[in-house]
């Protein structure tokens, strides 16, 4: 069974599976939002779930302590395209580039 913690100290989701570390997905925590950076999961573990198990983790631990997502990582990128119910969570700057 896949457990998922937020591991704090190190700034990142981790996903185990007993004592062996399954995949990680690494964040950079501010006092507006979480940007996920990058996801990793060890190729023993691909397609068993890992990566949807950190995102799914991650996201709710977000929206739990009231912050938005900056989705800079691929994986968590497409994970939040294909789960529109977490739109709302989303980073959007608000600033504008004008001349």
């Amino acid at each position: 069974m896949i457990v998922v913690t937020d591991n704090r100290s190190a700034s990142r989701f981790e996903a185990h599976e007993g004592e062996t570390l399954a995949g990680f997905a690494q964040y950079t925590r501010t006092s507006e939002l979480v940007a996920f950076v990058h996801t990793e999961v060890d190729p023993a573990f691909e397609g068993k779930g890992v990566g949807s198990a950190l995102a799914r983790e991650g996201i709710a631990s977000v929206e739990a302590d009231g912050l938005r997502v900056l989705a800079v990582c691929p994986f968590i990128a497409g994970w939040l395209a294909r789960h529109p119910e977490f739109a709302g969570l989303e980073y959007r700057a608000a600033s504008r580039v004008t001349d």
